[in-house]
């Protein structure tokens, strides 16, 4: 899972280049706003549709971190002038529309794994503006959100494995 979360945060960072007139921070801006509202959205279906309490537990973590972390985000991204996203993306709302059709036990492992593939993704792109971005808000945001993101991403692995998901 690893490997295809590193070759997903590596298109998201190269897709800048790709993009005219786009920067690296524009990229990191917009990628984890989509991934923040991704988050969100999932949360609360995991709220509504999970059977596990901690399932559940944790999706209500998600909804209330994430949703502080799009806030500072979009306070960033307004100052810098970056216009964010306001939709889900494709890959997003078929994630969506996929978690919308089940529910029990399927439900609470197809969203592990999502969060799985995502508190990864989002991790490797942390670390990258931390390593490489000019926006010193950016940057900021960046360093301050790893701690809470590595955290989610420890938890999810461990529902995970509770769950019978391999999560290496």
């Amino acid at each position: 899972m690893v490997d295809d979360a590193e070759a997903t945060a590596s298109a998201v960072a190269d897709s800048a280049a790709n993009t005219p007139g786009e920067t690296m921070d524009e990229s990191f801006l917009q990628n984890v706003a989509e991934g923040g509202m991704a988050e969100v959205e999932a949360g609360k279906l995991a709220k509504a549709n999970a059977s596990s309490p901690a399932v559940k537990s944790f999706a209500a973590m998600m909804v209330k971190d994430h949703s502080a972390a799009n806030a500072k985000l979009q306070k960033i991204a307004a100052d810098s002038g970056v216009t964010l996203p306001t939709q889900l993306s494709a890959e997003h709302q078929a994630m969506k529309g996929k978690l919308s059709e089940l529910s029990g036990e399927a439900f609470d492992k197809e969203y592990l794994r999502g969060q799985l593939k995502d508190h990864e993704v989002t991790v490797i792109l942390l670390r990258t503006q931390i390593d490489s971005g000019q926006n010193a808000d950016a940057k900021g945001f960046a360093s301050q959100t790893l701690p809470t993101v590595e955290t989610h991403l420890r938890k999810v692995k461990e529902l995970a494995a509770k769950s019978g998901i391999d999560a290496s």
